[in-house]
């Protein structure tokens, strides 16, 4: 069971209404515990027989070694505007392989402009901006996995 077979999990069980479902394979066991405000998954494997690229298992840890620094970051980006995901997915930059970026830094967007695009479930979700202003910084690399209300971009509204 790979990341993209959990989180599609996760999404169902979280449309589905259901509070618990546990899920148990030969070398996978799964449960997802969803509350009034919260989900909790807790997933058990075997370590060797589980492969993840570093990229993934960074995103997917709550704990991360930068989560120190944080709060210096946070009061130098106060002022601007944090563009976030509203989706599960796989977080793209450009349409297609041979096409030109959505946004890059520095570039002007305004309220309606594609900014990525979003995989979830085979599906392509344009994100548009809600803000106009100028993009300071891309937070999260191509072709990544996002989670929901994730920071993707920080936008300078001045």
């Amino acid at each position: 069971m790979d990341l993209k077979d959990i989180q599609n999990l996760i999404k169902f069980v979280a449309k589905s209404g259901a509070s618990e479902v546990k899920l148990e394979t030969d070398d996978v066991k799964i449960t997802i515990k969803t509350g009034s405000e919260e989900t909790t998954i807790v997933q058990q494997m075997p370590m060797p027989q589980m492969q993840i690229p570093a990229t993934q298992n960074q995103v997917a840890s709550p704990s991360s070694p930068a989560a120190p620094a944080a709060p210096a970051e946070e009061s130098e980006d106060s002022k601007y505007i944090t563009v976030k995901s509203p989706i599960i997915g796989t977080f793209y930059r450009k349409p297609s392989p041979d096409k030109p970026l959505f946004a890059e830094v520095g570039q002007t967007i305004a309220v309606g402009d594609v900014l990525c695009i979003i995989e979830a479930m085979k599906l392509f979700n344009e994100i548009e901006s809600e803000v106009s202003g100028k993009i300071v910084k891309i937070l999260v690399d191509d072709s990544s996995p996002v989670e929901f209300d994730q920071p993707l971009f920080l936008v300078d509204p001045s």
